[in-house]
C-alpha cells in the first residue's frame, strides 16, 4: 500500500539492531514509514519481525549490502516501486577494524572505508533522486573518532573524518535540491557491541573521560537523528553534531580536576 501524502518514509542502513534499529522505531513513533536495511540477514529478519509486531504494515525490512552499488540501486528502485518517496536517509551502516596501522592490512582497509564511506556515497548518490521531490534530509552516522585521534583507530577513524567532510560536502552540493545533509558524531554508547568488547577498564577510562561519566543509548543517537530529520531542523545543514555526553569539548581535560570542581 502506498504512504498517504503526508506520511514520510525513512531509509536508513545498518538497522538490523543498535542505532540503526533504535532510529526505525523512533521515525515508526511519529508516524513515519520505514525501510530497514542491512548485510546481516539473519539479525535483519528478526528486527524486521520486531517492527512489524510493533507498528503493522509500516515497515519494509531489505538485505542490502551498501559496498554494492548493484544492490543499492535495486534497493531504492523497490522503495519507488512499493512507496513512491524518499524522504530521509539515514546512513548509519559500519563496520570496523581496530589495528595499530602497521598491523592493518590493505584488505582490512578497504574493508572499513567499503562500507563506512562508499556505503554513504553509493546511497546517497541513489536516493537523491527521491529525495528531490519533495525535499528531504541525509543524515550521515560518523562517531567521535572522527574527530579526534585515538589509538587503534587508523582505519576506522579516517573513514569517519571522511564522512564528515563528505557531508559538508553534500550539504553544498545538494542544497539546491531542497535537501539538507548532517553528520551525527556519537560517543561512547550502549550497543551490544560496546557490550561485548568494553572491558571494565575501558569503561571507567571512558566514564571518567565524558563530563556526564556515563555511555549515551541507543535512543539518544536516534533523537538526534530525528531531529535533524524533522521540519525543526528544516534551517540546518552541513552540520556536525557530537551526541558524546562532552567527550570532544573535553578534550585532554583532566578527570580529576573535573572531579575537584564538582565538589566546590
Amino acid at each position: 500500500m502506498a504512504p498517504a501524502a503526508s506520511e514520510r518514509v525513512a531509509v536508513i542502513t545498518g538497522a538490523a539492531r543498535g542505532i540503526g534499529l533504535a532510529s526505525a522505531r523512533w521515525f515508526l513513533a511519529r508516524g513515519w514509514r520505514v525501510v530497514v536495511l542491512d548485510k546481516d540477514a539473519p539479525t535483519l529478519v528478526a528486527a524486521a519481525a520486531e517492527l512489524e509486531r510493533e507498528s503493522p504494515h509500516r515497515s519494509m525490512a531489505q538485505h542490502c549490502d551498501v559496498s554494492d552499488p548493484a544492490q543499492v540501486n535495486a534497493l531504492v528502485a523497490k522503495v519507488e516501486a512499493a512507496w513512491g518517496r524518499i524522504d530521509a536517509l539515514v546512513n548509519n551502516a559500519g563496520v570496523a577494524v581496530f589495528k595499530p596501522l602497521v598491523a592493518t592490512s590493505f584488505e582490512e582497509w578497504r574493508y572499513v572505508m567499503a562500507t563506512n564511506l562508499d556505503g554513504a556515497f553509493l546511497c546517497s548518490q541513489a536516493c537523491v533522486p527521491l529525495l528531490r521531490r519533495q525535499g528531504g534530509a541525509i543524515v550521515n552516522i560518523a562517531s567521535i573518532s572522527g574527530l579526534r585521534a585515538s589509538t587503534l583507530r587508523v582505519a576506522y577513524g579516517t573513514s569517519k573524518a571522511a564522512l564528515i567532510h563528505f557531508t559538508k560536502q553534500q550539504a553544498v552540493e545538494l542544497a539546491g535540491l531542497g535537501i539538507r545533509c548532517n553528520v551525527i558524531a556519537p560517543g561512547p554508547v550502549e550497543t551490544a557491541m560496546a557490550k561485548q568488547v568494553h572491558t571494565a577498564e575501558i569503561r571507567a577510562d571512558y566514564h571518567a573521560a565524558i563530563p556526564l561519566a556515563r555511555y549515551g543509548s541507543e535512543e539518544e543517537i536516534a533523537a538526534g537523528i530525528g531531529f535533524l530529520c524533522s521540519p525543526e531542523a528544516s534551517y540546518v545543514t552541513g552540520q556536525v553534531l557530537a551526541v558524546d555526553g562532552g567527550f570532544d569539548a573535553a578534550g585532554v581535560g583532566l578527570p580529576t580536576l573535573r572531579r575537584d570542581f564538582s565538589d566546590l
